[in-house]
């Protein structure tokens, strides 16, 4: 079971070391959020989230060494910001329910609530008719021909950059402005064409024969944008920190996501589907995999003990839309023998393979897609940073070898 959303005061008490009485004192000065009980009694019940940040609060006075390393690794959250929430086993954009915008909104206003608080804002950031690919830039993009769609992003990125002054402008409306130029940019390299719309434009381009694939390709999107600070995340609010220019920023971010531990994974679960596919037994191939020692990839999340949201909804979504694809139920043959074997449930990861196999997506969509939708995030977190006005800039802890004249 996930953890606990509410605490009754005597565990909040105890969780805290302190008396009713101080606890209290702590409610009344807005340090922790309560609320009334349902049912007989009606007791007060406690924040868990606040609880908890308060004790890391305080164990941070007490052992601040300790809280830092421990923050690098699933550890105490170690930057502020207002984009995502997880909570409950729920994913949350400025407090919208993440399965909520992958249903009705698109990829557009998904990243003007990001970037600017107001989804209403998409017209203005992404209008109808937005500059072309420049010469420069094809030439470039030409030339590389057989790379994946992110190893091009990593490409052309800078030569873009150079063709962008307007980039160097940081102030939250002109980054916005810069991230979606950028955004364009991308997704009209990913796709070959240039169409209104970012979904509609991949959808030309990656499945010309399928118009409904648009649709999918939004959700995908939407439900790739943030996740608090993974290490792409965290490397471009790094980079952003150092005030560099966005297109800096999404390369820090490409250059993280490319690691297997990260965007890597999603051509490990491709792999995987497609040993199934060739054994056609789902159940003889995990067995296999888990005699031998290795790992399943696709499956499990350290921050949803009952399953990723983003799996869950966008395997559903795919479903819904494709009910007879054989992809579909290669992927739910899958899913339902590692929930039998394993009771683990399919990530983002597997969802986002689980998409590319059902539209027939070209070698590195599904990893691009993820690219993609993230870049959004990246923009967002930059914005945030350049606010700050502050450099990421932690110590180290000197375990090697003394001065020998000490």
């Amino acid at each position: 079971m996930g953890e606990e959303r509410y605490l009754s005061a005597g565990r909040a008490a105890e969780e805290l070391g302190i008396s009713l009485a101080t606890l209290y004192a702590y409610v009344s000065r807005g340090m922790i959020r309560s609320e009334e009980a349902e049912g007989k009694g009606r007791a007060r019940r406690y924040r868990t989230e606040d609880v908890r940040r308060l004790k890391e609060r305080k164990e941070r006075r007490r052992n601040p060494d300790g809280v830092v390393e421990g923050a690098l690794h699933w550890g105490t959250p170690m930057l502020e910001s207002g984009i995502t929430m997880i909570d409950g086993g729920g994913l949350y954009y400025r407090g919208r329910d993440v399965g909520d915008l992958a249903e009705g909104k698109s990829i557009e206003e998904v990243a003007a609530l990001i970037w600017t608080g107001d989804e209403a804002m998409a017209p203005t950031l992404f209008p109808a008719e937005m500059a072309g690919t420049s010469r420069h830039i094809r030439n470039v993009v030409d030339s590389v021909v057989g790379l994946t769609p992110v190893e091009v992003f990593q490409v052309m990125l800078p030569v873009a950059a150079a063709e962008d002054p307007a980039a160097y402008d940081l102030s939250p409306g002109a980054v916005a402005r810069t991230g979606a130029r950028i955004l364009r940019l991308m997704t009209d390299v990913a796709a070959g064409e240039s169409v209104s719309g970012l979904a509609e434009t991949l959808q030309r381009g990656w499945s010309p024969e399928d118009p409904g694939a648009a649709d999918l390709l939004a959700s995908a999107l939407v439900f790739c944008v943030d996740h608090e600070l993974p290490v792409s995340t965290f490397a471009a609010r790094c980079v952003a920190s150092s005030e560099a220019a966005p297109y800096a920023v999404v390369l820090a971010g490409l250059a993280a996501l490319g690691g297997v531990k990260h965007g890597g994974e999603i051509e490990l679960v491709e792999a995987f589907l497609r040993e199934v596919d060739a054994a056609e037994d789902a159940r003889a191939v995990i067995s296999g995999r888990l005699r031998r020692g290795e790992r399943i990839p696709g499956f499990g999340h350290s921050l949803y003990p009952e399953g990723d949201p983003r799996g869950a909804g966008l395997l559903s979504l795919t479903a819904r839309a494709y009910p007879e694809s054989i992809a579909v139920a290669l992927s739910a043959s899958v899913a339902g023998e590692m929930l039998r074997l394993m009771d683990e449930h399919p990530n983002v990861d597997f969802a986002l393979a689980t998409v590319a196999r059902t539209l027939e997506l070209p070698p590195g969509g599904a990893v691009a897609l993820f690219a993609l939708g993230r870049t959004v995030g990246w923009i967002g977190h930059a914005i945030e940073q350049y606010r700050s006005g502050s450099l990421i800039r932690p110590r180290a802890r000197y375990v090697g070898e003394q001065p020998r004249d000490r």
